[in-house]
């Protein structure tokens, strides 16, 4: 039986390792991540020591955990993908034999594997991941560190709603052994502000790996909103069209999308994060769509606004000009060296006075009733990613420039403008002088939306049965 057993292991590890080579060619290299760990080492105040830790897995349902999302953290300066993990990065080499990296990882576990999926372990680390230094988790309580030595102990906020599943090795266990040997009985703020102030400086600019991906995840996501354009249709539900956008994400390889995609019409374009999507007509209503892809752990985020019948009335069109004005003069100022707080500014001031000539308002302060929220943020492994929101644009960096307008039912405006909600969402890179729309691919115009409208859909002619 003992034999038996054995044999049964090796042949579903052999399966594994097999099955694992038909995979996408363009994932980041082990290279990008090694390069990533010295840009972040460079970066620390001699004689500390930084520790990343993986993000928790999350109950779905009973004993049914959500699809596992790594902390982007950990995946930039490691690829790994998996729970329950430690990074340790030392700005000097430590012990005899000289190593400045360790990471720890989850153990590999033939019957575990059979059912969640596989695992590097610790020899697919090395030869995945190009670590030298490389343990399973249950072995970081044994590692011998003192950290009380470093000056600095560089981590990010620990989370303090885990709960452990006893082995003593989850990440809730990893995370009990560091307090105790580390000695921390609070979170010390200054190391975690030197932990964001390290990754915000590294993140927000991206590499040509990086910007490659990018370019991907945010060209596929246009083709998914252009399709949409071409099929939606008074009779559409907003369930049908979100539906539309994660066929094309995965037709092209996406793994999922970058956050829960806002299909919203009517009324329900003006819920800044409308997630339902769940109204079963659009009518002659605009359709608000703001979806991204995530490809390879890089997110997208398109917002395109569309009327569903193929053509904007009067006080749509009106309003949704306004906020493409917003967008251009925005445009115009998304070169290196611009204060990035200069873009909200500039789009506020023009949507004011846009909505005082409307007579929508009298007062410029009063365009935050119907403009709530900011222009820009960085986009990348987060889809609001990490970046020195204070600071100016510099070349590599790739943000959104995103004005809206949202005039709900009952607001203190004539009734025709009521339920318009319009955002028009671009991601765009940074250049010396001047600046790439990423998301160029999808008509922005109102003229060149209801040309693609007229246009005819794949998805016009599929054919279900009824139930």
């Amino acid at each position: 039986m003992k034999q038996f057993l054995l044999l049964f292991a090796f042949l579903i590890t052999v399966s594994q390792v097999h099955s694992q080579e038909n995979l996408p060619t363009d994932y980041l290299s082990k290279e990008f991540h090694k390069g990533r760990r010295e840009a972040f080492r460079n970066l620390m105040p001699a004689n500390s020591v930084a520790v990343i830790f993986s993000y928790p897995e999350r109950v779905f349902s009973k004993d049914i955990n959500y699809n596992y999302h790594q902390n982007p953290d950990m995946f930039y300066l490691t690829g790994y993908k998996e729970a329950d993990a430690v990074l340790l990065l030392f700005k000097e080499a430590q012990g005899t034999e000289k190593y400045n990296e360790v990471l720890f990882v989850r153990e590999r576990n033939a019957g575990k594997e059979m059912w969640t999926g596989r695992r590097l372990g610790v020899e697919g680390a090395k030869s995945k991941l190009g670590f030298s230094t490389v343990y399973n988790g249950n072995d970081f309580n044994a590692f011998g560190i003192d950290f009380k030595k470093f000056d600095k102990i560089i981590y990010d906020k620990i989370p303090t709603d885990l709960e452990g599943n006893k082995s003593g090795f989850d990440l809730f266990g990893l995370l009990q052994i560091f307090k105790s040997k580390a000695g921390i009985t609070t979170e010390n703020e200054a190391s975690i502000d030197l932990f964001t102030n390290i990754t915000n400086s590294l993140r927000e600019i991206k590499t040509p790996e990086e910007m490659e991906l990018m370019r991907k995840t945010v060209k596929l996501s246009c083709v998914a909103h252009n399709e949409v354009m071409k099929a939606v249709g008074p009779d559409m539900s907003e369930n049908e069209a979100d539906g539309i956008h994660a066929y094309i994400h995965r037709k092209y390889g996406a793994e999922d999308e970058g956050y829960p995609p806002i299909v919203g019409a009517g009324a329900n374009g003006c819920i800044l994060h409308y997630g339902e999507n769940s109204a079963t007509k659009m009518d002659n209503q605009l359709l608000l769509m703001d979806v991204g892809s995530e490809y390879h752990g890089y997110s997208a985020d398109v917002t395109r606004t569309i009327p569903a019948n193929g053509k904007f009335t009067e006080e749509q069109k009106a309003i949704y000009q306004l906020v493409y004005e917003a967008q251009e003069e925005v445009f115009k100022i998304c070169k290196e060296g611009t204060p990035i707080q200069d873009l909200n500014k500039r789009s506020r001031e023009v949507i004011a006075a846009g909505l005082i000539k409307l007579g929508i308002i009298t007062d410029p302060k009063d365009a935050r009733i119907y403009y709530p929220h900011g222009c820009s943020h960085f986009l990348g492994l987060d889809v609001h990613d990490k970046g020195n929101y204070m600071g100016t644009l510099k070349e590599n960096m790739i943000l959104t420039v995103e004005p809206g307008i949202y005039i709900p039912a009952n607001s203190k405006c004539d009734k025709k403008w009521w339920n318009i909600g319009v955002r028009i969402e671009d991601d765009i890179a940074i250049k010396k002088d001047s600046y790439e729309n990423l998301s160029a691919e999808s008509p922005r115009k109102w003229q060149d939306i209801e040309a693609l409208a007229k246009q005819k859909s794949t998805f016009n002619d599929m054919k279900f049965p009824k139930i």
